[in-house]
């Protein structure tokens, strides 16, 4: 599907260069492939690294796209669109990575009739294998949903949501590495603290979780059955469930994603 498109990128940081990544793994030719990025050491290394076409201005990048990727921080959103406004006309797909920005809100922007699908990944896009969860604007089709999916779906997962729920998206999937590096680092402590090495620590601690999120995703049973059959009667591990319970692990997890969630609500001015 991704054939003869052209795909303009706005902004090269990271997760653009994990989508670039991304694309050209799974064929997409670097030819294809325009990004507007104002650090010329970036557009530098992007067009070294990744043999794709890099220039300074958006307006070109955009002019010259057929399919748009907003890739660029939301407190720059106001200024940044306005530039672009002249070069985006409604044929164009725009898809927006930006945290907290609405579909609305970059629909007011630019062009009337304009197609705005808004995407939220998460830092292991990085390595191919986001949480990535996409919704509609007002305008977009059936035909670029499945176009946004066939893009990120090269950097991991892709789910179908409400513009609604894409603050929830945002507390849950896009803070949650976080918070899963923070349990792993408490974790590893924990072996350290009862006497492993650092580098043994950290590597059973890493597979332990690696593992543990496989068997979910592979098996397909809830976690809470997943728990129920590696807790045995009198064991050590309900005697670790039991502590984490009593310092209200499930509700700590929850109140976070309530926080995150809360607060990109904020960001985004509601």
């Amino acid at each position: 599907m991704l054939t003869n498109h052209n795909i303009g990128f706005i902004g090269g940081g990271n997760m653009a260069e994990a989508i670039i990544k991304g694309l050209l793994a799974g064929g997409v030719t670097p030819d294809s492939i325009t990004v507007a990025e104002p650090l010329q050491s970036r557009r530098e290394f992007l067009a070294s690294r990744y043999a794709v076409a890099a220039s300074e201005s958006c307006q070109n990048v955009a002019g010259n796209a057929d399919i748009i990727i907003l890739a660029i921080k939301p407190q720059v959103a106001d200024s940044v669109l306005s530039d672009l406004a002249p070069a985006i006309s409604s044929e164009k797909l725009v898809i927006s990575i930006m945290a907290g920005i609405s579909t609305g809100f970059i629909e007011e922007h630019l062009s009337s009739g304009l197609r705005v699908v808004r995407v939220m990944p998460n830092a292991a896009a990085l390595i191919q294998a986001a949480a990535t969860a996409i919704c509609p604007g007002k305008k977009a089709a059936e035909k670029d949903l499945e176009m946004t999916r066939e893009i990120f779906s090269r950097v991991g997962t892709v789910v179908t949501t409400s513009e609604k729920l894409m603050d929830a998206v945002t507390g849950l999937s896009g803070s949650g590495p976080a918070y899963v590096f923070g349990f792993i680092e408490a974790l590893s402590d924990a072996g350290v603290k009862n006497g492993l090495a650092r580098d043994v620590s950290l590597a059973l601690s890493v597979q332990t979780v690696l593992g543990a999120a496989r068997m979910v995703s592979e098996t397909g049973e809830h976690p809470a059955l997943l728990k129920e059959k590696v807790t045995s009667p009198g064991g050590t591990t309900i005697a670790g469930l039991h502590t984490l319970e009593n310092g209200r692990f499930h509700g700590l997890v929850m109140d976070a994603v309530d926080s995150a969630c809360n607060r990109s609500k904020e960001l985004s001015g509601k």
